[in-house]
């Protein structure tokens, strides 16, 4: 049986020409992107969508947390969990409502709850039911129901490549979660999260 190939992210040593130059902005900021670099052909296709998934999205910064932690949850991507968690934290978010995102939407703020069941039965039924879609456009307009949809995706595939890659927690966000870690959170030297 072949030995698993093994990814680690890229160091600017290691960097391919195809990238070239992606490595000063988002790509070289973060591992998971250092690990897409063994595809420099995709994480150049990827540069568009990032910008407007992360960015430019109709979901506002918190609803767009909420989505891609409930992803993460659901992926049970420890990276995408704590790197999330600290974005969520910066965008304004307390702990209380970052850690009710691992559990069930009765727990949740209502908003909050409208986009994790989004995300639940994009999961779960690989559709938005029309309650769903409905309690969304109502929420967030047409544009936050796709986007909503678009987030799972662009995140799932995240997900997918850290989980078979291993991707390990960028040394910053260890450093910030160990400092101040979540309540909720398991211990530091256990930061697996549970497969749905």
């Amino acid at each position: 049986m072949p030995d698993t190939p093994v990814f680690p992210p890229l160091s600017d040593a290691d960097w391919p020409a195809l990238a070239d130059g992606m490595q000063d902005g988002f790509a070289g900021r973060l591992n998971v992107y250092r690990t897409m670099a063994h595809n420099p052909a995709l994480l150049k296709a990827w540069a568009p969508l990032r910008q407007h998934v992360v960015l430019d999205n109709a979901l506002g910064a918190q609803l767009s947390e909420v989505a891609i932690l409930r992803t993460g949850v659901r992926l049970g991507s420890s990276y995408e969990w704590g790197q999330h968690v600290v974005r969520a934290r910066a965008c304004g978010m307390d702990d209380a409502r970052i850690g009710s995102i691992r559990g069930p939407a009765e727990g949740m703020a209502p908003q909050d709850a409208t986009i994790a069941r989004g995300v639940d039965e994009l999961f779960d039924q690989k559709r938005l039911s029309p309650a769903i879609q409905a309690a969304l456009v109502d929420q967030v307009g047409t544009a936050g129901l796709f986007d909503v949809i678009a987030t799972v995706g662009f995140y799932s595939t995240l997900g997918y490549i850290l989980n078979s890659c291993d991707t390990p927690l960028d040394e910053d966000i260890v450093a910030e979660l160990d400092a101040r870690p979540l309540a909720s959170e398991p211990d530091p030297a256990d930061r697996k999260m549970p497969r749905s």
